[in-house]
């Protein structure tokens, strides 16, 4: 049984289905991924709500969510929590590695930070807020 402090990590498609699950997996974190949930076409604001309704924290390497009003007003209405690794050009394996050694700052950032909220994870491991939950309900309220 899942302790009501833990958290769980979902790995977007964008991110594959076995290399960071399993380096996330055997650091002993709680990790869902896309393909288990949802069908591989399934539109982002349809996984979006779902992450959202089940508290999980999505990781993703999608930087585009900011742009498309679909999304943006799924995980705003969803409260979702949104992690996006900044550096491009990084291997599967590298960004496993990262998202091990950071995955204590995101759990602590995801609890210290009000739901929704898109913060970026650079290749150092610094999380840094995008969008706030306050910009992000406005937007949902327009």
């Amino acid at each position: 049984m899942k302790r009501l402090d833990e958290v769980t990590f979902f790995i977007d498609r964008c991110l594959g289905k076995h290399v960071i699950a399993e380096r996330l997996k055997r650091a002993g974190l709680s990790v869902e991924v896309h393909d288990d949930h949802f069908p591989s076409d399934c539109a982002d604001e349809v996984w979006l709500a779902g992450a959202g309704a089940n508290a999980w924290i999505v990781i993703t390497k999608d930087k585009n969510f900011q742009r498309r009003q679909l999304e943006i007003l799924a995980l705003a209405r969803a409260g979702v929590r949104v992690f996006q690794l900044s550096s491009g050009g990084m291997t599967g394996d590298e960004m496993a590695e990262l998202l091990a050694k950071a995955s204590k700052k995101i759990t602590n950032f995801a609890k210290s930070n009000r739901a929704p909220f898109i913060a970026r994870i650079s290749r150092s491991g610094k999380i840094q807020m995008a969008i706030t939950h306050t910009r992000l309900r406005k937007i949902s309220q327009t």
